[in-house]
């Protein structure tokens, strides 16, 4: 993971082909608990102890986002669980910038010990 911690989300235009399924699942392989649905999408389901941490995460996570000029879809639900899903819109499927960010919020996660 940390060679995916160590890079920076880089501006992805339409034209750009999503990564292979080979590819993403060599990434998928550096980070931790997220699931790849149909080869276009990353997500990750989490829980916290209560509401007001799952807001702490997210605006954890929406600071890490900006920083990198990358959003992920969230969903917090049921009052602790949190849902995250990650996808290059422009190119409507899997960038490497997917998978910098995903690790940038496995880092987050440490601070919870998850």
């Amino acid at each position: 993971m940390a060679n995916l911690l160590n890079k920076k989300c880089v501006p992805c235009e339409e034209g750009v082909s999503p990564l292979s399924k080979e590819e993403c699942e060599k990434l998928l392989k550096q980070l931790k608990g997220w699931d790849l649905v149909d080869y276009k999408k990353i997500s990750k389901n989490l829980q916290f102890q209560d509401f007001k941490e799952s807001m702490e995460f997210v605006n954890k996570v929406a600071d890490v986002s900006e920083r990198e000029n990358h959003h992920p879809d969230i969903l917090i639900y049921q009052w602790n669980k949190v849902k995250i899903e990650i996808y290059t819109h422009a190119i409507g499927g899997l960038s490497e910038n997917d998978f910098i960010l995903a690790a940038k919020i496995d880092k987050v996660l440490e601070d919870y010990g998850k």
